[in-house]
């Protein structure tokens, strides 16, 4: 996997100040989209164990309120190989930190067993996402009022709260 860029000090992807993972690679390719050059899955640098240190060092200030997954594409399934792991180390070492993900698939369509781009792992993956904003960007239902999104078609699914009314 690769990926097109870290932000250590993001606070337009998610509440507070945040680390930010731009994965490579997207085969939604949306019309407008702001970040077209990581469509392709090549774009950026390799995703190694020294970025992932990176990552988890940028995490650890107090101030940092936490991690926010995009891209790209982190849903296509050779990046959800990769990016489970990141995730579940990032909850183990720092479980009140939100984590936030972005994806152009659906969270009750495409990410469900069956679904498009389900695979081994998207539920853990799934299992370590506080929110999740799913639905391809529709230039035409932009919307630049709207928080954290940038159509009105897409959604903010809050996972961990879903789990809690589960388990209720």
């Amino acid at each position: 996997m690769n990926y097109g860029n870290i932000k250590k000090y993001d606070i337009a992807d998610g509440p507070g100040v945040r680390v930010s993972l731009f994965v490579s690679g997207c085969t939604h390719h949306c019309k407008g989209c702001f970040n077209a050059e990581t469509w392709d899955f090549n774009y950026g640098q390799p995703y190694t164990g020294e970025t992932e240190e990176e990552i988890l060092k940028a995490m650890e200030p107090v101030y940092i309120t936490g991690f926010t997954l995009l891209g790209g594409e982190p849903f296509e399934p050779q990046n959800q190989k990769v990016l489970v792991g990141l995730l579940k180390k990032i909850r183990e070492q720092f479980p009140q930190k939100s984590i936030w993900c972005y994806t152009g698939y659906t969270y009750d369509v495409d990410l469900i067993k069956g679904g498009k781009v389900y695979t081994d792992v998207t539920e853990e993956m799934l299992s370590y996402i506080d929110t999740l904003v799913d639905g391809e960007f529709v230039e035409e239902k932009k919307d630049l009022m709207l928080e954290f999104r940038g159509s009105s078609n897409q959604r903010l699914i809050h996972l961990k709260e879903m789990k809690k009314m589960d388990c209720q």
